[in-house]
């Protein structure tokens, strides 16, 4: 009989419990000791059969999802555009214009908090679509890191006029923007062009953002105020301007004249570019005159909006 036979019958005559026929302590051998203290070792000693089902064991309890990481509670992610054609507002001022606007359609949904859902309710009366909701529910319906400030309307798109109802009589000023794509300057032009009594404000048909959204937001409700048109080829609503009696005037960096030295009492239209290209080539040439804003700074050049801004100073402040 061999020594591991010899210890196995060992192990049944003393009928020992399940785990203990798995250990079984064995005399230490040459090789072993040549290593180092072996003293109270236990070599583990399991048949094939049992390595495999505690492999198998270990490897179903191990098994994890295919990206690698631990399953998340659930969440409710966040809803695409609406393909409708209708877009979503957000914010306090954004919401109310739109609401007070009449050229607007109905809104086809209102999400507000409790508390302005009151203010809603107590402004513009019963709104039929207006449901009360949680600040987190709101914003599962928005672009991530939308400050909603507690109300979101969808709505329709505003309607563009067109250049003639826009322009006529000539009288005060317009500006038309060339290439400005970033909705928070197109927003921050409207809500400039509000608060200093612009006519209006030209966009391209393409390569401009949307009236919706950020650009609302950034707004404040000007674009509820403001009218604007869209074209598709900004030279040509140039020259159709000129004939409707109104004077162009482009911003340029590099032009001599200053634009307090451009401006007249004529009615304007003040063409601004975006910050990186500014007007486009065949755009300049098709203003009446190019003008610069005074820095006495030395600085190069300033954002879009605040450029519009001051231009918009400039052209309405009394002259004498």
């Amino acid at each position: 009989m061999t020594w591991l036979e010899n210890q196995k019958q060992q192990i049944l005559n003393k009928k020992l419990p399940p785990h203990a026929q798995t250990s079984v302590k064995r005399p230490a051998c040459p090789a072993t000791e040549a290593r180092g203290p072996q003293i109270g070792a236990r070599l583990i000693v399991s048949s094939f059969r049992e390595r495999n089902d505690r492999k198998q064991t270990s490897d179903n309890k191990s098994e994890r999802p295919a990206s690698g990481r631990r399953d998340k509670p659930f969440s409710t992610p966040r809803q695409k555009a609406p393909d409708d054609g209708s877009e979503w507002l957000w914010g306090w001022h954004a919401v109310s214009a739109a609401l007070s606007n009449p050229l607007r359609e109905k809104p086809m949904r209102v999400m507000a908090t409790e508390e302005r859902a009151r203010q809603l309710t107590e402004a513009f009366g019963k709104i039929e679509t207006l449901g009360v909701f949680e600040n987190s529910t709101i914003a599962q319906h928005l672009p991530q890191h939308a400050v909603h400030q507690g109300v979101a309307l969808k709505v329709l798109p505003l309607e563009s006029m067109s250049l003639e109802d826009l322009a006529e009589p000539a009288h005060g000023v317009i500006l038309m923007l060339d290439q400005v794509t970033d909705p928070q300057n197109v927003g921050a032009v409207f809500r400039s062009a509000a608060a200093f009594g612009a006519r209006g404000v030209i966009l391209q048909d393409r390569n401009a953002p949307g009236l919706g959204g950020a650009l609302a937001k950034a707004a404040a409700g000007a674009v509820d105020q403001v009218p604007h048109a869209r074209v598709v080829n900004l030279s040509r609503a140039l020259e159709r301007l000129s004939d409707l009696g109104w004077r162009a005037v482009g911003l340029d960096g590099s032009a001599e004249e200053t634009l307090d030295q451009a401006i007249d009492s004529r009615p304007v239209v003040i063409v601004l570019g975006s910050e990186g290209d500014g007007i486009r080539r065949l755009v300049a040439e098709h203003c009446d005159s190019l003008a610069k804003i005074n820095m006495p700074g030395g600085f190069e050049s300033l954002n879009v909006s605040a450029a519009a801004a001051i231009a918009l100073y400039e052209v309405t402040r009394p002259r004498r």
